[in-house]
C-alpha cells in the first residue's frame, strides 16, 4: 500500500512559487544596486561640493595674498625709509584710490597709536582702532595677518589687511588697508555654483565676510547654528546637514585649508544631492511587480495548457540553449504543457535582462560624457586660474627689471634672489597648468652645473618659524634643474614641518661618485605599511595623521619623480611611529665650474612711440616705467576704448595690448587698430598662454604674443620688432 505524502501542491501551484522565488534574488540584486550606486553618487557630489570649496578657498586666498603684496609694496618706498609721513600719506591715499574696494589706509606706530588715516586730513587725531586684537597680534609677530570683519562708524561693513613695515631707522610700523567684503563677493560670484546653493566665506572668528545669498542683512553675523556645529569638528574638511539662515535644509561641505584662518561653506539644496535614488527605487519597485504579475499570469494560463510533446520540450530547451526564441509545441499532457511555458517565461526573462543590459550601457555612456565635460570646465578653469596668476608677477617682474635699468647697486643681491624666486613661481604657475605633466612622465629639466650645498643653505634660510640644524660643504656640485631641485627641497622640509614637532637636521655630504643629502625630523615617524607607500601618488597617511595636516598626497610622489629624473634615488626611513623620518637624497656628482660673468645690458632699441594698454593699473604702470628707462616715449590706456582714442590722436608705432579688458577683449582690439592709419606694430602681453591662445593671436593680426610677466628682453623684443611668436610654455 502507498504511504500518502503529507502535503501536496499541483503543479500549477508550484509553477507560481517557482515564478515568485526566481524574482527574488533579481530584486534584492536590483535594490543593492541601487543602493551602492546612490552611496556613490552622494559620495561624488560631497567630494565636488569639497573641491569647489577648496577652490573658492584658494581663490580668496589669492585675493588675499594680492592685497598683502600691494601693501608690502607701498612699505618699499623711499618716503617710507626716510621717514617722511606727509610724502607717505599722500601715496597712500593714491593707492586707495586706485584699489576700488579699499577704504582707507591706517599707519599705526609700534604702540598702536594712529599716525594718519587716508580719510581724515593729515595731522588729524588717529581715532579708535577697528579691531584692535588684530593690530596688537601684527605688531607681536610681525607677519602679514587679516583681522576681523566689523561694522564701521558708518555702518559699513569691513575687514584689515595688516603688514609690518620699518623705516631705516629700524621704527616698527604697521600698515593696514581697510577693504570691503564686496571684493570677496566678486570671488564667489565667479564661481560656478549648483542651482539654489549658497556660499559663505566666514572670518577666523566665525562672522560671514561675503555670502551669495543676502551679503547685505548677513555681514559679520555668525552662521546658522547647524553650521557653526557642523564646523566645530576638528578636522579641516567636512560635510554634513545644515539648515541656512533662511531656514532652508542644505548639505554642506566646508574647508578650513586658508592660511589666513578663513573658512569657506558651500551649502547645496537637499533635493539635489541624491534626489535620484527615492525615484530610482520606485521606478524599480513598480518594474519588479509588474514582472511578478505577469509571470504569475503567464504561469497560470501555461499551467492549464497541456504539455507538448517531449521531443518540442527538448527542442525547446536546445533554443533557449543558444540564445534563441523559444517555442514550445502545444501538449495535453499537463505537465509538459507546464514545462514548454516555463522555457519560454524564461527565454523572456533572459531577453527582459538583455535589455537591461543595454539600458545599463547607455547610462554608462551618458556617464562618460558628463565626465568629458567636466574635464573640459577642468581645463578652462586651469586656464583662467593661469591667466589670474600671472597677473600679479606681471609688475612684480617689471618692477624688478626697472630697479636693474637704474642700476641700484645697494639692492643687487636681493633683486637676484627675488627674481629667482620669481622664475620658480612662474614654473610652478605653468606647471598647474599642465598638471597631466607629473602623472604621465612628460616632464622638463633645465639642467644646467649648479651648487647643491648653495641651493641647501638658501632653502634652509627662507622658512620662518622652523627651526632647522645645517650641515653642509661650502660646495657641492652637480648637474640639474636648479627650480626642480629646489622643489625637492623645499617639499622636504614642508613634509618635516607638517609631521615633525621640533628640530629639523638637514645634511649634505659627498660619498664615492653621489652627493647625499638627508632631511630628518623628530616628529610623528611612520608605520609600516606607510614607508611602503610614502611615495605613491595620492596616497596618505591613515585618517589621525592626514586629516589633520592636509594635503594632496602629491608632494612626495613629485620629489620622487624629479630627482630619477636627475639619474638619483631617494629613500625613506622611520623606526615606527613617534620615531621621526628621514628621507635620504642621492645624485651624481659633477666636476666643479666657475661662476658665470654677468650677461651685459642690452643696448636701447630705436626711439618708439609705444601705447601700453591693461586694465590692470600696477603691470601697465611698471611696463610704462620700464619701457621709458629704456628711452621710449609711453602712452598708457585701461580700456579698449581709451585705447582706440589713443591711438587715433597719438600715432604708436608700437601697441602692447592685454587680452582681457574690460569692454571690448585685445583680439576685437587688435582688429580695430589695424584699420586705423597709424597700423602700429600689435604685442599681445597677456596672462593667457595656451597653444590655441597663440593661434588666435595671430589670426587676430598680432606681430607677437608674450605672456606675463614679460621679462626685460620680452619688452625689447617687443618694441624691435625682433620676432613674430613667443612659443609659450603652458
Amino acid at each position: 500500500m502507498r504511504s500518502t505524502p503529507g502535503l501536496t501542491i499541483s503543479l500549477r501551484r508550484l509553477l507560481i512559487v517557482l515564478s515568485a522565488i526566481g524574482l527574488l534574488p533579481l530584486a534584492i540584486l536590483g535594490l543593492w544596486s541601487l543602493h551602492m550606486a546612490d552611496q556613490y553618487q552622494q559620495r561624488e557630489q560631497e567630494r565636488a561640493m569639497l573641491d569647489q570649496a577648496r577652490a573658492l578657498s584658494s581663490a580668496v586666498d589669492a585675493e588675499l595674498d594680492g592685497a598683502i603684496a600691494t601693501l608690502a609694496s607701498m612699505a618699499r618706498t623711499p618716503a617710507m625709509d626716510a621717514g617722511e609721513l606727509r610724502s607717505y600719506y599722500d601715496a597712500a591715499r593714491a593707492q586707495v584710490a586706485a584699489q576700488p574696494e579699499w577704504l582707507a589706509v591706517i599707519l599705526t606706530d609700534a604702540d598702536g597709536n594712529i599716525l594718519f588715516r587716508t580719510t581724515s586730513p593729515f595731522g588729524t587725531p588717529g581715532g579708535r582702532v577697528a579691531d584692535p586684537e588684530s593690530l596688537k597680534q601684527l605688531l607681536a609677530v610681525q607677519r602679514p595677518l587679516v583681522g576681523r570683519v566689523t561694522l564701521g562708524p558708518r555702518g559699513r561693513a569691513a575687514f584689515p589687511v595688516r603688514v609690518p613695515i620699518r623705516d631705516q631707522a629700524g621704527r616698527l610700523y604697521a600698515l593696514t588697508a581697510v577693504i570691503q567684503p564686496d571684493r570677496i563677493l566678486r570671488v564667489i560670484e565667479r564661481q560656478h555654483a549648483p542651482k539654489g546653493s549658497v556660499i559663505g566665506v566666514f572670518d577666523a572668528a566665525g562672522a560671514v565676510v561675503a555670502r551669495s545669498l543676502n551679503q547685505g542683512g548677513t555681514v559679520t553675523r555668525p552662521p546658522s547654528p547647524s553650521l557653526v556645529q557642523l564646523m566645530r569638528d576638528p578636522a579641516p574638511e567636512g560635510v554634513g546637514s545644515t539648515t541656512t539662515l533662511e531656514g532652508e535644509t542644505v548639505v554642506s561641505a566646508y574647508t578650513r585649508v586658508s592660511h589666513y584662518g578663513w573658512t569657506v561653506a558651500v551649502g547645496v539644496p537637499t533635493s539635489a544631492v541624491g534626489g535620484a535614488a527615492f525615484q530610482g527605487v520606485t521606478v524599480y519597485g513598480l518594474g519588479l511587480a509588474a514582472s511578478l504579475l505577469a509571470s504569475i499570469g503567464a504561469a497560470w494560463l501555461l499551467s492549464a495548457r497541456v504539455a507538448a510533446a517531449f521531443r518540442s520540450l527538448q527542442g525547446g530547451t536546445a533554443a533557449l540553449g543558444a540564445g534563441e526564441g523559444a517555442s514550445v509545441a502545444p501538449s495535453r499532457v499537463k505537465e509538459f504543457a507546464l514545462m514548454g511555458e516555463a522555457i519560454e517565461a524564461a527565454a523572456a526573462r533572459r531577453a527582459a535582462h538583455e535589455a537591461e543590459r543595454s539600458r545599463l550601457l547607455a547610462s554608462l555612456e551618458d556617464a562618460l560624457a558628463a565626465s568629458h565635460e567636466a574635464s573640459r570646465a577642468k581645463d578652462e578653469f586651469l586656464a583662467m586660474l593661469g591667466h589670474e596668476l600671472r597677473n600679479p608677477l606681471s609688475p612684480i617682474v617689471a618692477s624688478l627689471d626697472l630697479m636693474d635699468l637704474r642700476g641700484e647697486q645697494s639692492s643687487e643681491r636681493e633683486r637676484t634672489i627675488m627674481r629667482r624666486q620669481m622664475q620658480h613661481m612662474k614654473r610652478l604657475v605653468d606647471d598647474l597648468l599642465d598638471v597631466s605633466r607629473i602623472t604621465t612622465g612628460k616632464m622638463q629639466l633645465d639642467v644646467k652645473p649648479l651648487n647643491l650645498a648653495e641651493l641647501v643653505r638658501h632653502a634652509a634660510t627662507v622658512r620662518p618659524g622652523m627651526t632647522v640644524e645645517l650641515a653642509a660643504p661650502a660646495s657641492l656640485w652637480v648637474e640639474g634643474d636648479e627650480n626642480r631641485l629646489a622643489q625637492v627641497i623645499s617639499n622636504l622640509l614642508s613634509n618635516a614641518e607638517r609631521f615633525g614637532n621640533g628640530v629639523v637636521r638637514i645634511g649634505l655630504s659627498a660619498r664615492e661618485d653621489w652627493a647625499r643629502l638627508e632631511v630628518a625630523d623628530q616628529g610623528i615617524g611612520m608605520a609600516p605599511e606607510l614607508l611602503a607607500r610614502v611615495f605613491e601618488p595620492f596616497y596618505q597617511a591613515p585618517q589621525q595623521l592626514a586629516r589633520s595636516t592636509g594635503g594632496l598626497g602629491l608632494g612626495l610622489a613629485i620629489v620622487r619623480k624629479i630627482v630619477e629624473l636627475h639619474g638619483g634615488q631617494i629613500r625613506a626611513h622611520s623606526d615606527g611611529p613617534g620615531c621621526g623620518s628621514r628621507f635620504v637624497v642621492e645624485l651624481p656628482l659633477a666636476a666643479a665650474v666657475a661662476p658665470a660673468p654677468a650677461a651685459p645690458r642690452a643696448g636701447q632699441a630705436q626711439r618708439q612711440r609705444v601705447l601700453v594698454v591693461d586694465d590692470n593699473v600696477d603691470a601697465a604702470t611698471t611696463t610704462s616705467l620700464v619701457l621709458e628707462q629704456l628711452g621710449h616715449e609711453v602712452r598708457l590706456a585701461h580700456t579698449a576704448t581709451a585705447a582706440l582714442a589713443e591711438c587715433i590722436r597719438y600715432q604708436p608705432t608700437v601697441a602692447i595690448l592685454d587680452i582681457g579688458l574690460p569692454d571690448m577683449d585685445g583680439y576685437a582690439l587688435a582688429t580695430m587698430m589695424r584699420r586705423t592709419a597709424s597700423s602700429p606694430r600689435l604685442v599681445a602681453l597677456t596672462g593667457y598662454g595656451q597653444q590655441a591662445d597663440l593661434g588666435r593671436a595671430s589670426e587676430a593680426g598680432f606681430d607677437l604674443h608674450l605672456t606675463k610677466p614679460a621679462t626685460l628682453d620680452d619688452l625689447q623684443r617687443a618694441v624691435s620688432g625682433a620676432a613674430v611668436t613667443d612659443a609659450a610654455t603652458t
